[in-house]
């Protein structure tokens, strides 16, 4: 065993290395004239504007949750390690890092892809795909890394759940507050731009213009990073806790090496994910959707091989290995599911768009249809990979579905950062005037970034909603051995019986939240946004932006709107998680804080789906009118069709995501406090 350790590490170097060599190439790319460069800079200086101010008050959280956690590990019997703060801060630190570096080199790397497009398709798309797999590799490399680092110095999995703490606690925040920026900003600009005004999306003259190119990277990047980074390095810390109660789940069969066995699966991953990645370059003609997804199905397939012979060499059985088979084609079909539903070129989009023909009441009913019926088949393959991974290894197997699901991580968030450097190309070579041609292969790139951006919101959810499962068998196992320990009994039977109206009192509570939650991020959307509108209308009227050649629009202004709204905004919602589960655990014990994971997850999953393909639908309902088809821009159907993507616009982007990131931080937060909950009951 000892001799197949030391792929973990190598792992994660592998994974920060080949991070910085695609960073170097990026950087060498052309950014193009001085117009294009200005309009990058902006972004960039925008998105590190609303980063600064938003990790001031990220600093305020983490200290004074890291002080909580010191002052808890005092209460006599708390059984709480006094190490559990630094290992918070150090989640924290390490979650905040990876979309930074995301965040910074996909605002790098806006103009640079646009220029690369003067040259052909696929110089646009090499460069844009290297920026994304920049964030992908530096999210699995510091998690990996910041996992094992903890383990091999304090030897105890408890300990693990602070590191989790701290990186769900920032990815919540990053989540919230980067979708309340974009969606702000994204709505104001749609409203009065297209929608009164009729004028392009990413014209010059719209003062919200710079806002949404800078909320695309806080949003879809840096908050995107932040979420996947926190599901990562929670579903290994769930397995590895697994793993360690009674020496290994499964009439104790593996024993330490199955505590090992995630970090080396997440490992293969790894590699794999960085050939796939390679394979991106070596396409032939100008096929971008089929050479992303190419990356994703090459990944898979060497994941499934690797991660078998290293599952069998640790712990000399495949039962784990099929259990994590599970998960990771569950999260391809629950990718693929999101891209039937929200892509253009199929059905379900197309037809909301046909909807749209007559007005938007009738646009966003059939959007609400769309985003309703695609939680079946998501639901359905969840349900089938957590039965057949309980089959091969009980909870263990449940718990290494999601270390599967995630273990091709860094080409699949390469895929989904792709996105937003795409957006951004495309709108740097609409204003800065770089031609027709320019324009239609950035636009181009784009379309497939808006489908590849859907997928990864899907895989995500899917990630989130398996991790969580995992997170609760492991509270569940947590709460009968650490009770045993403090001389209280607590048995599976009576902590799952319906007949306990602790419980059932629990589940209603929780299946409440993520809709009370919704209606937080989603209102603070509507609240921003109307300030956005407010302001694009004074700037179109007081500088007569549309006939005027001299006068320029305010774009800091809007900036510093979205910036202080969505900070404002962020605080009570993101608040909600960490206080929820503490409250429930401290009234009604460790029952009904099950209970609460329990009924969190079942609404929350089916909610963030919902809300997240919905969203998806809307916009691409759009884009596919916009394409010339029923009308195409400036028509009846075209303003109907903005009107439901401004609606879905907060769904996809606001709740939905952020959405997954609550029923995991609930859960990590009810693990971090458990043994309190017992002491006190």
């Amino acid at each position: 065993m000892d001799t197949i350790l030391v792929f973990i590490p190598l792992g994660g170097l592998a994974a920060l290395l080949f991070a910085l060599y695609l960073y170097l190439i990026v950087r060498r790319q052309d950014s193009g004239n001085e117009k294009m460069r200005e309009l990058s800079d902006a972004i960039r200086e925008g998105a590190m504007a609303f980063l600064k101010s938003e990790y001031k008050v990220l600093v305020v959280f983490v200290v004074c949750v890291a002080f909580l956690l010191f002052a808890v590990s005092f209460i006599p019997g708390g059984n709480i390690d006094r190490f559990l703060s630094l290992a918070f801060v150090f989640g924290a630190v390490f979650s905040a890092v990876s979309g930074n570096i995301g965040m910074r080199v996909a605002t790098l790397a806006n103009a640079k892809t646009a220029e690369g497009a003067k040259n052909s398709v696929k110089k646009g798309l090499s460069i844009a795909f290297s920026s994304g797999a920049v964030m992908g590799m530096c999210v699995v490399g510091l998690g990996i890394f910041g996992v094992w680092i903890l383990y091999m110095v304090f030897k105890s999995t408890s300990l693990l759940f602070g590191f989790g703490f701290g990186a769900s606690s920032i990815a919540l925040f990053a989540r919230v507050g980067g979708g309340i920026y974009t969606k702000s900003a994204d709505v104001g600009a749609d409203l009065v731009g297209k929608v009164e005004k009729g004028i392009p999306e990413d014209d010059p003259r719209n003062p919200a213009v710079i806002a949404d190119q800078v909320g695309d990277n806080v949003g879809d990047v840096a908050g995107m990073g932040a979420d996947l980074f926190e599901s990562y390095v929670d579903s290994i810390i769930a397995t590895m806790a697994l793993g360690a109660i009674a020496g290994g789940i499964a009439g104790d069969l593996y024993g330490e090496n199955g505590v090992i066995l995630p970090l080396l699966i997440a490992s293969m991953g790894i590699f794999a994910s960085i050939i796939g990645t390679v394979s991106v370059y070596l396409i032939r003609g100008e096929n971008v959707y089929g050479a992303l997804r190419n990356s994703l199905f090459i990944s898979t397939l060497l994941t499934a091989l690797l991660g078998g012979v290293i599952t069998w060499y640790a712990v000399h059985s495949l039962n784990p290995f099929f259990a994590m088979l599970a998960g990771l084609i569950a999260g391809i079909v629950i990718g693929l599911n999101t891209e039937y539903y929200t892509s253009e070129k199929k059905k379900p989009a197309q037809m909301i768009a046909k909807a749209s023909k007559t007005g938007p009441a009738t646009t966003i009913i059939q959007g609400l249809v769309t985003g309703m019926i695609s939680t079946v088949i998501p639901i359905l393959v969840t349900v089938i990979a957590m039965l057949v991974a309980y089959h091969f290894a009980e909870f263990y197997g449940v718990a290494i579905s999601a270390v599967g699901m995630l273990s091709i991580l860094g080409v699949s968030l390469a895929t989904d950062c792709y996105g937003p450097v795409a957006d951004n190309a495309a709108g740097i070579a609409e204003m800065a005037g770089m031609g027709e041609e320019v324009r239609k292969r950035a636009e181009a790139l784009d379309a497939v970034g808006n489908t590849t951006a859907a997928m990864g919101k899907g895989f995500a959810i899917g990630s989130a909603a398996i991790t969580s499962l995992a997170l609760i068998f492991t509270y569940i196992k947590s709460a009968e051995i650490i009770g045993a320990q403090m001389g209280k009994t607590i048995e599976l039977n009576e902590l799952l019986s319906i007949q306990n109206p602790y419980l059932v009192a629990g589940v209603f509570i929780g299946a409440m939240l993520p809709f009370v939650f919704t209606a937080l991020t989603m209102g603070a959307v509507g609240k921003a946004a109307y300030a956005m509108v407010e302001e694009v209308r004074y700037q179109f009227k007081k500088f007569d932006l549309l006939h005027s050649t001299e006068n320029k629009p305010d774009y800091a202004r809007c900036v510093r709107i979205s910036t202080n709204r969505a900070l404002k905004e962020m605080i009570i919602p993101s608040l909600m998680a960490v206080v929820s589960p503490i409250a429930v655990g401290m009234v009604l014990g460790v029952t009904g804080l099950g209970g609460l994971l329990i009924g969190s997850i079942s609404s929350g999953f089916l909610l963030a789906i919902f809300l997240a393909n919905a969203g998806g639908a809307w916009d691409n309902a759009k884009k596919y009118i916009e394409a010339g088809h029923l009308g195409g821009k400036g028509s009846a159907a075209h303003k109907a069709a903005v009107i439901g993507d401004t609606v879905g616009d907060p769904c996809k982007d606001t709740s939905g995501p952020s959405l997954n990131i609550l029923i995991k931080l609930m859960s990590i937060v009810s693990l971090v406090f458990l043994p309190l909950f017992i002491v006190f009951h």
